[in-house]
């Protein structure tokens, strides 16, 4: 099997991105496990497949697959990078383009300086609409705190109870407020939270330390693929909690392990905006013995 690919990157989330109008692709497990493999095949975080609407005057088709192989419903980042490789391909005229997701409709936008915008939809905070189940938990608790539902869990890997908000991007998160991102045991603690039967599909962990009011540092620890150099739901249900709690203004800039990448958002029932950089890395033809 021989397939042409971009490979992309958005913040240091990097992806595969296959155009299955112009080429056919059975996006099998097997077939992304490949391409995703870092030593035996191109290596992404996620793979991105661009597909034909499904019926005239319909968006365009993104799916997003983790490196794993499994579907999954949201990626903000590949949607910035799926954005700007339609818009060059030449799928759309102007500078914005449509697509339904697993979840939905979502719009990218180019803008002037280079950076792509998300249009990310109005984020989830109904527990059903995460998905999350905090009865599953008889000895979880639940403050209020400005506008934000804040739980408390006890963690066995710290020995001590944590703080969480959920908050649903089109895919499921939980984002903890630390004193130090750096150095906050990341991995331990998301493992515990993704294997929790409070989030029965698995749950993106989002670690978030506030600088100031603008300001921040996040890393998270996503479903199937691990800790990733950016996460761009993971960094706009972190604006949502923040905000919500009553620590971010209505834009805010995030510092990843990977660069940067702003939100806008002005409350609830109102759409989250991501704003950050999508750029090809190389083209190129990958044969496949699959």
């Amino acid at each position: 099997m021989k397939l042409e690919f971009t490979k992309m990157q958005g913040a240091g989330n990097d992806f595969v991105v296959l155009d299955g109008i112009r080429q056919s692709i059975n996006p099998t497990p097997e077939l992304i496990r490949a391409l995703a493999d870092r030593r035996f095949g191109i290596g992404a975080d996620q793979v991105l497949l661009l597909e034909a609407a499904k019926h005239e005057g319909e968006p365009l088709r993104y799916r997003i697959f983790n490196n794993t192989g499994g579907e999954v419903e949201q990626c903000g980042n590949g949607a910035r990078c799926i954005g700007r490789f339609a818009l060059e391909a030449g799928y759309a005229a102007g500078d914005r383009v449509d697509f339904e997701t697993m979840k939905g409709r979502i719009c990218v936008r180019a803008e002037p300086d280079g950076r792509m915008v998300v249009d990310m939809g109005v984020p989830r905070l109904l527990p059903a609409q995460v998905p999350f189940v905090p009865e599953a938990d008889s000895e979880m608790s639940k403050r209020c705190e400005h506008s934000a539902d804040v739980w408390t869990i006890f963690c066995p890997p710290l020995g001590r109870d944590i703080e969480f908000t959920a908050v649903g991007m089109g895919n499921p998160h939980a984002t903890i407020f630390v004193d130090n991102v750096e150095s906050f045991p990341v991995e331990p603690v998301a493992r515990f939270l993704q294997t929790s039967a409070v989030f029965p599909e698995d749950v993106n962990v989002g670690f978030v330390e506030r600088i100031d009011s603008r300001t921040a540092k996040i890393r998270v620890y996503e479903r199937g693929a691990g800790e990733t150099l950016a996460c761009g739901t993971g960094t706009s249900a972190a604006m949502a909690s923040g905000c919500l709690r009553g620590f971010f203004d209505d834009r805010v800039e995030f510092a990843a392990r990977g660069g940067r990448i702003a939100c806008a958002w002005r409350g609830p029932a109102t759409s989250l905006y991501l704003i950050g950089p999508a750029e090809v890395v190389f083209v190129g033809t990958i044969s496949l013995d699959i």
